[in-house]
């Protein structure tokens, strides 16, 4: 990897990859994100990915389709925020402390902020880009039998972003589908993601954001990807929620790190 990488030039190589970002408007508002990192560090990232008994099973709602019939977890996670992190070697650290860094920035929020106005502003209205907003990053596995039922993400959601981090083309069919919703109820297919290296995608979040993922097969070792979440962080109940889920996950970490030794 390139010393010269720094927080502030990832930052906006980052940024400038959103503003470049396809748009689209069917079946709502949506970003396809391409290169989303320098293709260096992009490598330096698959090359640092941590350890399987370094993530955690999601928890509450997230847990939707992510449990096998032999119990495993299909989906676990790593918050990208330092005392998640700080666990990992200095190697692996360095990397993703400077990849949550990047995805909670300013500019990288304003700049997805900018790029999805016309859904934001159908939700939040004209003055959306005040509206505040709580960002939390997470690297997560998916394994074999991980699936996602068609759903709508939580109101308290204001930004979906999914980065995928592949090694390869060879499994573009398990990216994320969406999917229209007709007058008659009915919830056909009408786009799917590519799961492509590098990409990735971003919506506004809202009422008719229905989307899925259909099941990982044998075929898969492991679906990698980053879920840049912004939170409405609107009045102070938001606020404080949105704050004290980070100390209790970050209890939760602990305390899982502390049995594991």
């Amino acid at each position: 990897m390139q010393d010269s990488w720094t927080i502030e030039n990832l930052t906006e190589f980052v940024a400038d990859s959103v503003r470049d970002a396809w748009e689209g408007d069917a079946p709502f508002c949506h970003l396809q994100l391409q290169r989303v990192f320098p293709s260096d560090f992009y490598a330096e990232m698959l090359r640092t990915m941590p350890d399987e008994n370094d993530y955690r099973p999601m928890s509450g709602k997230s847990k939707m389709g992510s449990s096998r019939s032999d119990g495993k977890p299909t989906r676990t996670k790593i918050d990208l925020f330092p005392e998640y992190i700080r666990h990992l070697s200095s190697d692996k650290f360095a990397v993703w402390d400077m990849v949550g860094q990047v995805l909670r920035s300013k500019k990288v929020k304003a700049a997805l902020v900018q790029k999805l106005a016309p859904g934001l502003r159908r939700r939040f209205g004209p003055k959306f880009a005040g509206v505040g907003m709580y960002p939390v990053p997470i690297l997560t596995r998916d394994i074999p039998g991980y699936r996602v039922f068609k759903h709508t993400d939580s109101l308290w959601k204001g930004i979906t972003v999914q980065l995928y981090l592949p090694a390869d083309d060879s499994n573009t069919n398990i990216g994320t589908i969406f999917h229209e919703r007709l007058p008659d109820g009915t919830k056909p297919k009408r786009k799917q993601v590519p799961f492509a290296p590098n990409s990735g995608y971003a919506f506004a979040v809202s009422d008719d954001t229905w989307h899925s993922a259909d099941p990982v097969g044998p075929e898969v070792k492991t679906r990698d990807s980053i879920l840049l979440t912004y939170f409405v962080d609107r009045g102070v109940w938001r606020s404080l929620r949105n704050r004290a889920r980070r100390a209790g996950n970050f209890l939760r970490n602990e305390f899982r790190s502390w049995m594991r030794n």
